[in-house]
């Protein structure tokens, strides 16, 4: 049974079903619209279990997941969302004991999710042509414990990459087409190149590329989600939905012909 101590990070799901994310230390308070929390009265309590607002607002409190902690991250460039990466993860094949070539690691989220997956065997090679954003993930991940698992470099991937054998070559960057070969070079035979682009101008130069660069099992799909709230006799979906956020494009690999 698991109890929380001073520095531990949690969650807070309020009454209004929002969320607040917050190191507990004592003497401190949380502030909501939904009134505060002493947090010095979270210290001993279980993951799950309930505390009062000096409002009277009820308020869950959690254990957070990696993701969590990534969707909490600052936004300094557009993330990728929850929607997109698990399709990401799957698709790649990473693992742990895995070895990705990511670029560009722009707020760390991908950077994050990969490296919870490839440890604690293998390794993210993440790349920015942006120092800022390579520190800014630097801090993130030692704040998780995964930093050991993630070489962060600066450099521009079409110029090449030293890696090589890698299981998977994953791309954010604005031109992926131009680091076509760098992937191609990087990858193991049979290995997963994956392109994530915003528009659709993009994937078409991308996946020309691709089928030219000896890639094969070319595929390009958008994921839709939409909520739906349940409630008996009145089930229906959510007025707002997560529609496009990106376009992403997988291929494998193959030997070219001599």
């Amino acid at each position: 049974m698991e109890v929380i101590t001073e520095g531990d990070t949690v969650l807070f799901l309020t009454e209004k079903k929002k969320k607040y994310m917050v190191k507990v230390a004592r003497g401190k308070r949380i502030h909501t619209s939904e009134g505060y929390v002493d947090l010095t009265e979270v210290i001993g309590k279980r993951y799950g279990s309930r505390i009062k607002s000096n409002t009277g607002s009820s308020w869950i409190i959690l254990k957070p997941t990696v993701l969590d902690y990534v969707l909490h991250y600052p936004r300094l460039t557009q993330i990728i969302y929850p929607k997109d990466l698990g399709y990401i993860v799957l698709m790649s094949g990473v693992r742990s004991g895995s070895r990705v070539v990511e670029a560009g690691t722009g707020s760390g989220v991908l950077t994050t999710i990969l490296a919870s997956y490839v440890a604690p065997e293998g390794k993210v090679y993440s790349y920015d042509v942006e120092e800022e954003y390579i520190e800014n993930a630097r801090r993130n991940l030692e704040n998780l414990g995964l930093l050991e698992y993630v070489e962060l470099k600066h450099g521009n991937v079409e110029n090449g990459v030293k890696e090589r054998e890698v299981d998977a070559f994953i791309l954010d960057v604005p031109e992926p087409w131009k680091a076509v070969k760098s992937a191609y070079e990087a990858l193991k035979d049979s290995g997963v190149f994956i392109s994530i682009s915003p528009t659709i101008e993009q994937v078409v130069e991308t996946v020309e590329t691709l089928r030219r660069e000896g890639f094969e099992d070319v595929l390009t799909v958008e994921i839709l989600l939409r909520e739906m709230r349940v409630k008996k006799g009145m089930t229906r979906p959510v007025h707002l939905m997560h529609a496009h956020t990106c376009y992403i494009t997988t291929a494998r690999k193959i030997l070219k012909e001599e």
